[in-house]
């Protein structure tokens, strides 16, 4: 099981794939919380940390690759992880380039996105909110 201190920001505008992963990483013991958008989150983040943020790219009125900068710029220690069913090279490049720790490519693995998290969660720097 996992311990709670883990929090965890989903971001995406498709609000199936926000609910089913959401639901999938609560099962593992996260403390996982959802919203639709860039501003969204922001406005979250700004209530209450977050030790990783895993937000799509692409998405109305802020896309991830503009609230990845906003999040450098506040928020500096917040991990991301970057997924897009409409990625390339160059949006690849330009989110590693800002900070992203990762970019996984939609449909999630549930898999892949674990041993990412574990990366992030199991180092000595991981901010731990308890």
């Amino acid at each position: 099981m996992v311990e709670t201190r883990n929090r965890i920001l989903i971001v995406d505008d498709e609000e199936n794939a926000r609910f089913g992963l959401s639901k999938l990483l609560s099962q593992d013991g996260y403390d996982v919380e959802s919203v639709g958008n860039g501003y969204e989150a922001l406005e979250f983040l700004r209530r209450k940390e977050v030790n990783l943020v895993i937000s799509d790219i692409k998405m109305p009125r802020m896309d991830g690759i503009t609230f990845l900068k906003e999040i450098n710029r506040h928020y500096p220690s917040t991990h991301v992880i970057m997924i897009t069913a409409f990625g390339g090279v160059e949006s690849y490049l330009e989110a590693m380039n800002l900070g992203a720790f990762e970019y996984i490519h939609k449909p999630v693995k549930l898999d892949e996105l674990k041993s990412v998290m574990r990366k992030i969660f199991d180092t000595p720097e991981s901010v731990n909110f308890s």
